[in-house]
């Protein structure tokens, strides 16, 4: 509890784990708040009927809370304000200069916090991906802010947990993006770190996966723990073994 969870993909598609943390807090019976950026409703309940979970059933006895940020977006764009008062879109900052994420703090926190219906496990906010929202106007540091003030109320206060997928690319020009990637790192408690392989593409490894425990947040003057694994991902679940121990090789 309380934790903040980094899922980082560099060269290559880490969307898997956000599959794997979404089926596994709704198995678990905790209030998942999901802000996907990225892909729709339908290939998230897709993929989660391949992992044993309904996405719809969850929404209808209120256990998730869906954000579907393409659609979103283009209801914020193309709908008169006028005609639909009262609360503010959580995308709203799409429509402000300079932009401001206090209405998507708001949708988090309402969605996120106990009510007198339903006795969940725990709040878990789940954010698929956390690049979009510089691509969609947002400053690297409107950005920060709103992960932080997300840390105070559902880490801290609520005593729940954050996942957060960002992409990065060392070789790349996109300096907003490189900063926001760096910054959560130094506040994360655990990063996942999904690499493609350097040399190229292969059948029977798809990548690398770095698992980082940020055990000097707790503890000054200790190393962080890292662990290396290569993976295999089929069409259900995920192998992992030690790199060089795929079944290519033996």
């Amino acid at each position: 509890q309380g934790k903040f969870t980094l899922l980082r993909d560099t060269r290559t598609d880490g969307s898997f784990l956000v599959h794997h943390f979404l089926s596994f807090y709704l198995r678990a019976g905790c209030k998942v708040c999901f802000v996907a950026l990225l892909q729709s409703f339908s290939h998230y309940n897709i993929v989660a009927q391949k992992l044993g979970v309904s996405l719809t059933a969850a929404k209808e006895r209120g256990q998730l809370v869906f954000l579907e940020g393409l659609k979103s977006c283009l209801d914020l764009l193309f709908t008169d304000e006028e005609e639909q008062p009262g609360q503010p879109h959580p995308l709203q900052f799409m429509s402000e200069s300079p932009s401001n994420l206090k209405a998507l703090f708001d949708f988090v926190r309402t969605s996120l916090t106990p009510s007198g219906c339903g006795s969940w496990q725990g709040p878990v906010l789940l954010l698929d991906d956390l690049s979009v929202l510089l691509s969609l106007g947002a400053a690297p540091v409107a950005v920060l802010d709103f992960i932080h003030y997300c840390r105070v109320v559902v880490c801290s206060q609520l005593k729940g947990n954050i996942v957060v997928l960002v992409h990065s690319n060392k070789d790349s020009e996109d300096e907003e993006n490189e900063l926001l990637v760096n910054s959560l790192c130094h506040h994360s408690d655990l990063i996942l770190w999904v690499e493609g392989l350097a040399t190229g593409f292969c059948k029977d490894v798809h990548g690398q996966i770095k698992i980082i425990r940020r055990v000097s947040l707790e503890l000054t003057a200790v190393q962080d723990r890292v662990q290396i694994y290569q993976y295999k991902i089929q069409d259900r679940n995920v192998t992992f073994f030690a790199p060089g121990l795929s079944a290519a090789v033996l």
